[in-house]
């Protein structure tokens, strides 16, 4: 025997049935529907003609950073530091070379007795090519380099660009300490990774713990690394807890954790010569 259109009674309770489950759960509301609708959708991004680094840079700058991590021998992380301290500040306030310091620090949770420097080039290469170039010449920074590598286990770098939604990491006072998130994504996704993160910014700046965002360029490709700033432990996790109540911060997380190969995240102390404080 024919039914009406819509199909069977069975069928009709079998499709609204899941829909009156959800609505009638503890604590459901429109807004959780209407998220857990959407994660139904892949987001998707549209073709792009260009490299990355030109649709996800800052164009009003041609800033480059070059970021350090050096593995200390335990017993020389002392001296390391006070080497560091006394060379560095003279390159950063030399206006004959086209660098700045931007941050220094020592790992406090992550990687033990390693530094991190990190440094921005006014002009972009040129400007790099220029300053590696002038310290070929310069004799105290070679005598530095010499000493610094009986203190090294290991060492390595990155060219990285700065993503034009993020905040750009200007000096401040403290005393605070930083978290480096190192995002490792899958090659292809770095548009995509850009496209959640202009628009959830926004929902880590109350705090103003939002300090430089940046993405690589040379070294290991497609890595992400967001810096941000706390007073202390507690507050991070206070600040990290707020994001999540914000509606739309979960979308980001749902669209960009399957772009991560892997993560890292390092807690920071800096040093005395660091412009963050």
């Amino acid at each position: 025997m024919a039914t009406r259109a819509g199909g069977s009674p069975a069928l009709r309770r079998l499709l609204r049935g899941p829909c009156l489950a959800l609505s009638g759960a503890r604590g459901y509301s429109r807004d959780n529907e209407g998220s857990w609708f959407r994660s139904l959708f892949v987001h998707k991004v549209d073709p792009r003609t260009d490299a990355h680094s030109t649709l996800l840079s800052k164009k009003e700058t041609s800033n480059l950073y070059k970021i350090q991590f050096h593995n200390v021998k335990p017993e020389c992380l002392d001296a390391y530091n006070s080497l560091t301290e006394e060379v560095l500040p003279n390159l950063h306030s030399d206006t004959d070379y086209p660098c700045d310091l931007v941050g220094n620090w020592n790992t406090w949770y992550g990687e033990q007795d390693q530094a991190v420097h990190l440094w921005r080039f006014s002009g972009g290469y040129p400007a790099l090519m220029d300053c590696m170039n002038k310290l070929k010449q310069n004799k105290e920074y070679l005598e530095f380099r010499k000493e610094r590598s009986k203190m090294l286990l290991s060492r390595r770098n990155q060219l990285l660009l700065e993503f034009s939604f993020w905040n750009e990491p200007l000096p401040r006072v403290g005393p605070n300490i930083y978290e480096l998130r190192t995002y490792k994504l899958k090659p292809g996704t770095m548009i995509e990774w850009g496209n959640n993160w202009a628009r959830a910014i926004k929902y880590r700046q109350k705090n103003q713990e939002a300090v430089g965002g940046f993405f690589s360029q040379i070294g290991e490709l497609y890595v992400v690394h967001h810096l941000w700033a706390y007073k202390d432990l507690q507050s991070r996790e206070e600040t990290r807890n707020a994001a999540w109540r914000k509606r739309g911060w979960d979308e980001n997380v749902y669209y960009t954790v399957p772009l991560v190969r892997n993560m890292e995240s390092r807690i920071m102390i800096p040093l005395k010569i660091s412009p963050l404080q």
